[in-house]
């Protein structure tokens, strides 16, 4: 997290979904697409103090822009950008599966 010059608290931070999937060949197939969220305020505060690599969230957003192109081997990529309006955290701490935790939404 970092603080503007004006005082206000920003954090930015990318979030990975993956889709897998298995086509009709039984070919296992996996899909990784990147956002890169910006929290500003109080949720960039509380942003920075609860996520860690890993840790499962939900983010609502507005989409500012999304950029495309190729990776090493090229294979088409894409990074979307999103200002996050709320996060709810996921899991417990260490990203397992125990249900939401008790932190507040934002």
């Amino acid at each position: 997290m970092r603080v503007t010059p004006t005082g206000t608290s920003v954090a930015s931070f990318t979030l990975a979904v993956n889709k897998t999937w298995v086509t009709q060949d039984g070919e296992k197939k996996e899909k990784t697409t990147w956002f890169r969220i910006t929290a500003w305020r109080k949720l960039a505060e509380t942003a920075a103090q609860h996520l860690a690599k890993g840790r499962q969230i939900l983010v609502v957003g507005e989409v500012e822009e999304a950029s495309a192109w190729s990776d090493r081997d090229g294979n088409p990529r894409a990074t979307i950008e999103v200002t996050a309006t709320l996060i709810r955290f996921l899991g417990g701490k260490n990203g397992d599966h125990g249900g939401e935790d008790t932190l507040p939404e934002f």
